[in-house]
Formats: structure tokens, sequence, C-alpha cells
């Protein structure tokens, strides 16, 4: 999803890098922003038809901070966005694309904590199936407050 025009993001590049002006590159492309991450995750939950009380429970947020998350007056950290992710069933790529959705680095295979969440995102695995292999691994648990 480089763009809701279609336009991928190495011709964004290409476009900003070739531009005069700022100013004139921000007007020509205004309509390849990404989606608000709430608009996004409730965009997610409709196509995959799960309620959001539903995502909320399998990523094992609190109910009311979940419902903010959903209704876009609060932000979530980078662990809650991959709660989230494994609360909605998302693949690793889908994944990676809610955490640029939401202004988070990506996962990274040579990080040990992110190569185990991305293993249970790639292979369909719940939020505990996730915590129980951190956990295995002597790794932060998602949602810990030292790693958000």
């Amino acid at each position: 999803m480089g763009s809701e025009k279609g336009i991928s993001t190495g011709e964004l590049w290409a476009r900003l890098f070739k531009t005069p002006s700022i100013g004139s590159y921000l007007d020509e492309n205004s309509g390849t922003t990404l989606p608000s991450f709430a608009d996004y995750i409730a965009q997610l939950s409709d196509e995959r038809a799960l309620k959001h009380e539903t995502v909320i429970a399998r990523a094992g947020v609190e109910r009311s901070f979940g419902h903010r998350l959903f209704n876009g007056t609060r932000n979530p950290s980078r662990d809650t966005v991959l709660q989230l992710a494994l609360g909605l069933g998302l693949g690793c790529d889908e994944s990676q694309q809610l955490l640029k959705v939401a202004g988070m680095s990506p996962l990274h295979p040579k990080v040990k904590r992110d190569a185990v969440v991305a293993y249970c995102l790639h292979n369909g695995r719940t939020l505990m199936d996730a915590q129980e292999l951190l956990y295995e691994n002597g790794l932060p648990l998602l949602g810990g407050a030292k790693h958000e």
C-alpha cells in the first residue's frame, strides 16, 4: 500500500527528489498519505469481519483503551500495534504496514524479540502463543512497560 492512487513508494521517492520545491511535491501528491491509525485498524477489522471488541480481546488490550485506539483518541505503543496485529490475525507483511501507519519501526529479523513476533505472525499464531514463545526464549513479553 504505497498510496491511495496505486503509486509505489519508489515512485514517490523519485518524485520527491526530482521536484523543484517541497510545496509543489506536497500539492501534487496530497492523495498519497497514509491513513490514520484508527481508520486503518477499523478497515482491517471490517475486511476480516471482526468486531472491534473481538480484536481488542484477541489483542489482550484493556477494553476502554482499545476502543480509544479505534476511535482515534489514543495512540498505541509499538507493542500495542503488534498485539493488535496478532488480534487481527495479520501476516508479517500486513503487520509491517500496520507498524508503518502507526509511525513505528518495522520488525527486524536480527532483533530476537522481533524475530519471535514475526514468526508468530507469519504462522498465524495467537497473542498467547507469541507470549509463550517470548517467555521460553527469555525475551520481554508484549505489553511489558519496559519495552513499549
